[in-house]
Formats: structure tokens, C-alpha cells, sequence
């Protein structure tokens, strides 16, 4: 649970907005959060204004920008919940790896990352965990079913956050999944 106060929240790649609109619709602390959704898509980020506004969230802002530079979240950082829901399956393992290396300049002291990724083989959510711990996080909770190619993973940044750098190339976003292993 987060400390009494504002909790500003960057939602990576986030379509229509769903995983964060939905949640504050129902959550006690809605009015708490300072989202910054960043889509690219016009339609989809269009979508995640309109729900937003039908559901009341002022502090939910969207901009359309390429999630991969840093520059599209620097009003938003350091940042104490960091979404990177239905990215890690459409970028390469490299990409992977150095968008994990570069969280701690988007985060806050003992911010959280929710990410999800397919558990297709190879499966690379063992080999992302670790990385998660090699640069300053604890694991929170790994979240899947026996048979569902499908899971969420949950860390805690440990370390000090690093300095923003709004001019960080984080990854290439394939958009379906090709490539995402190379």
C-alpha cells in the first residue's frame, strides 16, 4: 500500500488505457493519482481520453508519443507505479534487458513496476526476473497458471532511483510479437 499522498503512475504503451481507467473507476484512492498514460496510436489514445473523461479522472493525463524515448514521460518521473503491460512480448530480449537497466531513472524510491509478458517458448519471464534483481529490485510476486501462456510480474525498486535522462532510447516496439526474440 502507498503512503498517504499524491502517487503518480506511467502506464507504458497503454492502448485505450484499461489497466489504469478501470482500476481508478473502482479505487478509494483515485483521486490520489496522477497517471500519464503514453500511447502512440491517435484513435487508441483518443479511446483512453474519452474513457477517462466518461469516468470522471481528470488526473489521468495521455499523450501521444513513442513510449521508447524517455522524453515522453518527463512530467511524470520519478514515478511511484510504472506499467509495462504488453510490451515485453513484443520486444527484443536485448530491449528487454536495457529497458529493466533503465527504470530506476523513471522511479521513484521503492516504486513498482507491473509488467506482462507470454510464457511462449523459450520462455524468458525466469531470465527477466533476474534482471528485474540485477539492477535494484525485489520480486513482489510472479503471477501465472499452469497451462496459461500468460503472466504478470510485480517488483520493488530497492536502490536509489537513478538521474532522468529525457533523452533515452529504451527500446524498438516490434507491435506483434515478431522479433521478440532476437
Amino acid at each position: 500500500m502507498a503512503p498517504q499522498g499524491s502517487i503518480r503512475l506511467i502506464s507504458m504503451c497503454a492502448g485505450q488505457g484499461r489497466d489504469v481507467i478501470e482500476v481508478l473507476e473502482r479505487h478509494d484512492r483515485a483521486l490520489d493519482v496522477r497517471a500519464l498514460l503514453v500511447e502512440l496510436d491517435v484513435q487508441l489514445a483518443e479511446d483512453a481520453r474519452q474513457r477517462a473523461r466518461r469516468a470522471a479522472l481528470g488526473n489521468v493525463h495521455v499523450r501521444v508519443a513513442d513510449a521508447f524515448i524517455t522524453s515522453a514521460y518527463r512530467d511524470a518521473v520519478p514515478a511511484d507505479i510504472l506499467l509495462a503491460c504488453g510490451v515485453f512480448g513484443n520486444i527484443s530480449d536485448s530491449d528487454i534487458h536495457a529497458t529493466i537497466a533503465s527504470l530506476p531513472s523513471l522511479l521513484a524510491r521503492n516504486a513498482t513496476v507491473i509488467w506482462t509478458r507470454h510464457r511462449r517458448d523459450p520462455d524468458l519471464t525466469p531470465t527477466v526476473r533476474e534482471w528485474f534483481g540485477e539492477f535494484g529490485f525485489e520480486e513482489v510476486a510472479f503471477d501465472t497458471e499452469e497451462g496459461v501462456l500468460f503472466s504478470v510480474g510485480t517488483h520493488r525498486l530497492i536502490r536509489d532511483p537513478q538521474t532522468f535522462d529525457p533523452n533515452q532510447k529504451l527500446f524498438t516496439f516490434f507491435g506483434d510479437g515478431a522479433g521478440a526474440h532476437q
